[in-house]
């Protein structure tokens, strides 16, 4: 009997696994893509929007710019990008919260539109103030999806496939890196008078998911807990999964909404008050400070007609390595350590032996390697799995602003860095990365194949080991996430 309905199962379960697909593709076109994408487009039209700068502000004074002003012109529309995703990172907990994790993706498109507008009319505008102000919406625009992405995606997958599924952020940041490199090329759009049309070629993802993410459910755990619509959460997952061994998923997030109901959400501050969230904060924090201080800004002296070149391949490695990056994070954090070490060795014989030049590239791209098996994939989808329904928003929000602080403050100290220590650039960066496997391997708990619920009485056991063989846990004092 079995065997007479597994073809006509077949296309149903085809259906459900094609949904899910479209759902991960269409919740990571225009969110951490357009992280990635915004962030490499910038670098190829650098000089041609320098001299955009020098002649807009010679054409209203009379007068050309001093290089140090240029030069301090083009720091502010770089680092207003990363200001903007600090702004978009608070932004992301209430907005989840209030409009839900798909109408958030949805409604944050509307800085992508405007940011485009205001590329596409800054050279005929005449004014390089539209494209600092474009740089910052399109960074609250990838504060917003960064956190936001992967929580949608995280309570929609299967237990069996959410790691991956909410991995697959990662994929997108690197495609999205990626693609920007290439359209920036000097035979696409890096054209002198193409860099309009190549700041606002952003508008295309935004497009792509307001086409796209219409047509696939909301989170099923957010309908329910959250919302407290059963039907719609039913019929979420009925989506998602088809409409088979349902019972236990649901069973699972009742059980999840009991423990919450009657609860207030939990604002940033206090996941630092309780210490039934001790070691998922400290995780958060340590894990999220060393990916963005690992050191993963390299230089191998690679001539400047090819550093185009050079760049597409160190992308299109990250790209590879997000993809199977399933590896596991503890893994990533110790090639990681091992490859940074050597990554600064050739460098002082570049000029006595060429082919050490060679050598410097293959060390970067083999760090960039193992930092897409584990430093930029799993370490992203942590406050997804080690907080529970109601502090999951909290956390991405500090998350996100760690992120971004970290990286502001990475890119502003870089350079004094670089020259501080020359050949030996890459020692702390080590340290950091040695630190960060030590911690991974002793303290983060394995999560894969285990429900939310299952992880949060784990991280309860660790935090109150005393308290073990006590009562069965319910989980910690937790929010109805509609209340701000």
């Amino acid at each position: 009997m079995e065997d007479e309905l597994e073809p006509s199962l077949r296309p149903r379960t085809q259906i459900q696994g094609r949904i899910l697909l479209l759902t991960i593709c269409a919740a990571g076109i225009g969110g951490t893509f357009q992280f990635g994408y915004n962030l490499s487009i910038i670098n190829a039209p650098t000089s041609h929007i320098q001299e955009f700068t020098n002649e807009t502000w010679q054409a209203r004074t009379g007068e050309p710019l001093p290089d140090h002003l240029i030069l301090l012109m083009w720091s502010l529309i770089v680092s207003l990008y990363p200001l903007g995703g600090l702004f978009g990172a608070l932004l992301a907990g209430p907005l989840a919260i209030t409009l839900g994790r798909k109408k958030s993706l949805l409604v944050n498109n509307i800085f992508v539109v405007l940011a485009a507008i205001l590329f596409g009319f800054s050279r005929k505008a005449g004014s390089f103030e539209m494209i600092m102000l474009g740089r910052l919406l399109v960074g609250v625009s990838a504060g917003v999806s960064m956190n936001i992405q992967p929580m949608y995606l995280g309570e929609s997958a299967p237990k069996e496939l959410r790691g991956a599924v909410a991995m697959s952020s990662a994929i997108f940041t690197a495609l999205g890196i990626v693609m920007g490199q290439v359209v920036g090329l000097r035979e696409l759009l890096g054209d002198p008078q193409a860099w309009p049309l190549l700041l606002a070629s952003c508008l295309v993802p935004g497009v792509l998911q307001l086409a796209s993410l219409p047509l696939v459910p909301e989170s099923p755990r957010y309908l329910l807990i959250d919302c407290g619509d059963t039907e719609a959460c039913l019929a979420a997952l009925r989506r998602l999964r088809g409409s088979g061994n349902l019972a236990r998923e649901l069973e699972e997030l009742e059980e999840e909404r009991a423990a919450c109901q009657g609860c207030r959400a939990r604002r940033p501050w206090e996941l630092f008050q309780h210490r039934a969230l001790r070691r998922q904060v400290t995780s958060l924090v340590v894990l999220g400070s060393a990916m963005e201080l690992c050191g993963n800004d390299l230089k191998a002296g690679v001539p400047e007609a090819k550093v185009q070149y050079a760049t597409i391949g160190t992308g299109s490695c990250e790209l590879l390595m997000a993809i199977v990056s399933v590896a596991g994070v503890d893994e990533g954090w110790r090639v990681q350590a091992r490859l940074t070490s050597t990554s600064p060795l050739p460098r002082p014989w570049q000029s006595l032996f060429p082919w050490t030049l060679y050598l410097a590239v293959a060390c970067i791209f083999a760090s960039i390697l193992s930092f897409g098996i584990g430093p930029a994939g799993v370490t992203g989808i942590l406050a997804t799995e080690l907080f529970d329904q109601m502090a999951r928003p909290a956390a991405c929000m500090v998350c996100g602003a760690l992120m971004w602080i970290m990286l502001f403050l990475v890119s502003l100290g870089f350079p004094f860095i670089m020259e501080a220590l020359s050949h030996f650039l890459y020692v702390p960066f080590l340290g950091v990365c040695v630190c960060g496997a030590i911690y991974t391997g002793l303290f983060l708990p394995e999560t894969k194949g285990k429900t939310l619920q299952e992880i949060s009485e784990e991280l309860h056991r660790l935090n109150f080991p005393r308290r073990a063989q006590g009562p069965t846990w319910r989980s910690p004092e937790v929010i109805q996430s509609t209340e701000l």
